[in-house]
């Protein structure tokens, strides 16, 4: 059975809502007025090179300035052809945000940009053809290495999504070819458009739940506010028309759709700081400006137990169950710290380490156990991509 894909209208704020059941798995909140910079692909000039900390600082439109590491400055595109190479202030070059700002942070951005598709991603600077290691098959592999190999440029190369296991190849070939086609119109045509100017937009982030949701997942695409309906049935007839049957207008008249699934509770509930669990026992959740502190009380779960050892092995075991579904639907990333209850058994640390890492496979951004530390403390990273849930419903 799959999940649905729920957008509702929240004040002044576009939600996206992953359902499964009649759990929310991962939630989006987007401000409906101000569209976002994550992704875009922007003609910026060079206003600032801080040698010390070995990054430039560019500005793009609206003279919102960001954060360009020299570092990770590979294949730059100039605006000026016969460009040397080596950065300089007044420089005008290509750019795509990689990163939202933060309270203290501007914007991240990059050189190396990417134009992405459902089922294939387009990587300037990358000659190569990578496939998800999601996709397992030896002979899906081999069909689509086949397939999207001819399409590779001298500057361009492509990552093939999961999704694209099992499409048609006339579905692949339609979207590889209308991305070089992009892609050549901003390379070609955009280094000579006015300098801080916007070359590609991706969709909006209730859009991009859409397109990068996984095909097999997904049986509804529902909403109940007809302007939303009308911009996503626009982009799934030119972008996804194979997804067409799967939208579906909802017209409760007495239950709204938010009521139906109970999404403001949800959120609401996904914004505390304490998280019960079945057993009694509970999670601590806070935020820092360095990591994220998630601790694991007992509560009531050891009450009139006795063997200590086995009932915090079960409380881990399901502590870990609903860390994984916290850290995918409060949008958490960076550094993870999960202060587990000590366990003296190097066997139950072990199914705790590899449970822990079957849950966290099941979410769509990269997640990664690190290890446990000699305290039993249990790092995690999560990239980061979009703000968590908790700053998203503040602004």
């Amino acid at each position: 059975m799959g999940s649905k894909l729920v957008f509702i209208r929240h004040e002044n704020k576009i939600i996206s809502g992953l359902i499964d059941g009649n759990d929310l798995v991962e939630v989006q909140a987007e401000d409906a007025e101000k569209s976002s910079l994550l992704g875009n692909i922007y003609l910026g000039k060079v206003q600032n090179i801080v040698k010390n900390i070995n990054a430039a600082f560019v500005e793009i439109e609206n003279r919102q300035v960001v954060y360009l590491s020299l570092t990770d400055m590979k294949n730059p595109v100039f605006a000026d052809s016969s460009h040397p190479g080596k950065l300089r202030v007044g420089d005008e070059l290509l750019v795509q945000v990689t990163k939202e700002n933060t309270k203290l942070k501007a914007p991240l951005a990059s050189t190396e940009f990417d134009l992405t598709g459902k089922y294939v991603v387009l990587v300037h600077g990358r000659k190569s053809l990578g496939i998800s290691q999601k996709i397992s098959d030896p002979e899906e592999r081999k069909r689509l290495k086949e397939l999207i190999k001819p399409y590779l440029g001298e500057d361009f190369g492509f990552i093939v999504r999961t999704n694209a296991a099992s499409a048609p190849d006339a579905v692949l070939e339609q979207e590889v070819a209308r991305l070089v086609r992009d892609y050549k119109n901003i390379v070609g045509f955009g280094v000579h458009w006015n300098c801080f100017s916007k070359l590609y937009s991706v969709p909006p982030a209730y859009i991009g739940e859409i397109r990068d949701s996984y095909d097999d997942e997904i049986d509804e695409i529902k909403t109940d506010d007809e302007e939303l309906y009308r911009e996503i049935r626009d982009y799934l007839e030119i972008f996804q028309p194979e997804d067409l049957p799967k939208l579906v207008k909802y017209d409760g008249r007495e239950l709204s759709l938010a009521k139906l699934y109970g999404i403001e509770e949800k959120i609401k509930k996904a914004l505390y700081e304490k998280v019960w669990l079945d057993s009694g026992a509970f999670l601590v959740i806070q935020p820092t400006e360095a990591c994220t502190v998630i601790d694991v009380n007992t509560g009531k779960a050891i009450s009139g137990k006795t063997d200590t050892e086995g009932t915090f092995f079960n409380v881990n075991i399901e502590a870990s169950e609903e860390i994984a579904r916290q850290i995918r639907l409060r949008n958490l990333s960076g550094i993870i710290i999960v202060d587990f209850i000590d366990m003296e058994s190097e066997i139950h640390k072990k199914k705790l380490m590899r449970h822990l890492s079957e849950m966290l496979e099941k979410d769509r951004i990269p997640t990664k156990v690190i290890d446990m530390t000699a305290l039993n403390l249990v790092e995690i990273t999560r990239k980061k991509i979009r703000k968590p849930l908790a700053e998203q419903m503040k602004q």
